[in-house]
């Protein structure tokens, strides 16, 4: 089994957790967050991924900021760090197997994933959104809990699509 280290323990943070818990990848996680040290299983501040003791012990590592360019940021200083960022996909979702899904992707439960549809690294797919057929979504993309993408779309890099947004078919 692997470990995860998460940076951000808020909201989205939590989210992630328990994404990675039903996913059963991982025998132990635990957050790195800047405002929460008193928190069990907050361990440290988010500089201390650098930590050669937190490298060894920690195989996997994700970002879990809703802002896309920090998250952008950080999934490159992971990477550079040795951490493998991985891509979690709720079973309950679903992905067409033409779907190319990038590293660092996190899929909800009910979103959908269609046909040739591409999504790019570190973008977030909520709970309940729907993407059509031969979309591109960009690099660290949030796509909001019911947004929904109708076909042939490009969403640009770093973009949110908020709640309730229905972008038309190209």
């Amino acid at each position: 089994m692997k470990s995860l280290l998460i940076l951000g323990a808020g909201g989205f943070g939590r989210t992630v957790r328990e994404l990675a818990i039903s996913l059963g990848d991982y025998d132990h996680i635990a957050f790195l967050d800047d405002g929460a040290l008193d928190a069990d299983d907050v361990i440290a501040h988010c500089g201390a991924y650098r930590r050669e003791s937190l490298i060894s012990e920690f195989s996997d590592a994700y970002p879990a900021f809703g802002d896309n360019s920090l998250r952008y940021a950080w999934m490159k200083e992971l990477h550079d760090a040795g951490y493998f960022v991985p891509t979690m996909i709720h079973p309950h979702a679903y992905i067409s197997p033409s779907a190319d899904i990038g590293f660092g992707v996190i899929v909800l439960p009910n979103a959908v994933i269609n046909t040739n549809t591409k999504v790019e690294d570190g973008s977030i797919i909520n709970i309940g959104a729907l993407i059509d057929h031969d979309c591109t979504l960009g690099v660290c993309c949030h796509i909001a809990p019911g947004a929904i993408i109708k076909a042939n779309n490009i969403v640009p890099p770093q973009a949110k699509v908020e709640s309730g947004t229905v972008l038309q078919r190209k």
